[in-house]
């Protein structure tokens, strides 16, 4: 098992922005993207990484963007080390595999959420109101119940250590304006579905996700990440069962072990165990594995 990189340190590149998992440098009219091994939870950053946690994101991403361009372009420039710029050379050891060079796009207000499960705050928000982000369900659905079609539950983007919050599409259309908002929303679907069918041939529901855009050369693309682990709930076909919550390939296992603690779920996070850690690696790593037949 590799030493997890919690952090890059590349001292003659302009550092941008750190966030619970990417640190992003600015490269002048790119930026370069490179994915930690850092895990959060609840908005806690962990004090350990999940060995090779960024590659498998990196790699699931670039799969899952290259398999929608179709439906909307991407930032991706390129994702081959050779290919950046002569700076980053000196750290192609530290870059390989888990980092891409991309556009600078100006991401939108808010992050764009589909939910085509009954899970997480969405369960909870059913559960008191019947409907989740102001979209009304049917009764008598339970949790996990599969939804009779996705649903768009934007959010607004949170400062680093709070907790986003979810809005209404009306609550978009006035951040962003209508147009942008509907053409967000209807790419987001599409990705979803064409996502969910893929990954149900390879034994994975995708139960929800959350997307970032931008607009670059004044049009829509899709930045960040795409359908990782990180971003969404990935639950095992064959054990799926209506009713409660599910096993899953992406970080609830933390999450889960989180909830027996008594930790009130703000920083410090507390110490976690090595089988925790191991656990969790090898849940990111079956769901690369799963999606493009290839791991590491």
């Amino acid at each position: 098992m590799s030493t997890p990189l919690l952090t890059t340190n590349f001292p003659n590149l302009k550092l941008a922005a750190k966030g619970k998992v990417r640190d992003i440098y600015d490269l002048g009219d790119t930026l370069l993207l490179v994915t930690s091994d850092r895990i959060s939870a609840f908005d806690v950053i962990m004090n350990e990484g999940i060995p090779d946690k960024g590659f498998v994101l990196n790699q699931i991403s670039s799969f899952w963007f290259k398999m929608m361009e179709d439906i909307i372009p991407n930032h991706i420039i390129s994702t081959n080390v050779a290919d950046f710029p002569a700076e980053c050379q000196q750290y192609a050891a530290e870059l390989e595999g888990r980092s891409m060079l991309v556009k600078k796009a100006k991401p939108l207000a808010a992050e764009c959420i589909v939910r085509g499960y009954l899970s997480g705050s969405g369960w909870k928000d059913y559960k008191s109101t019947g409907s989740v982000c102001g979209i009304k369900l049917p009764a008598g659905l339970v949790e996990s119940s599969k939804l009779e079609e996705p649903i768009f539950t934007p959010s607004t983007k949170a400062e680093l250590g709070t907790h986003d919050e979810n809005i209404s599409f009306e609550e978009m259309a006035k951040l962003c304006g209508r147009e942008l908002a509907e053409q967000v929303r209807d790419a987001t679907i599409k990705i979803y579905l064409k996502a969910r069918d893929y990954a149900e041939t390879k034994g994975i529901i995708i139960a929800d996700t959350k997307f970032e855009f931008g607009i670059y050369d004044g049009k829509l693309i899709i930045i960040d990440e795409c359908l990782t682990p990180d971003s969404s709930r990935f639950w095992p076909k064959d054990q799926y069962k209506p009713g409660g919550a599910q096993p899953s390939f992406d970080k609830q296992y933390l999450r889960d072990y989180l909830e027996t603690l008594d930790w009130g779920k703000t920083a410090p996070a507390p110490p976690l165990p090595a089988e925790v850690i191991k656990k969790t690696g090898e849940k990111y790593m079956e769901a690369l594995v799963k999606l493009t037949g290839k791991g590491k």
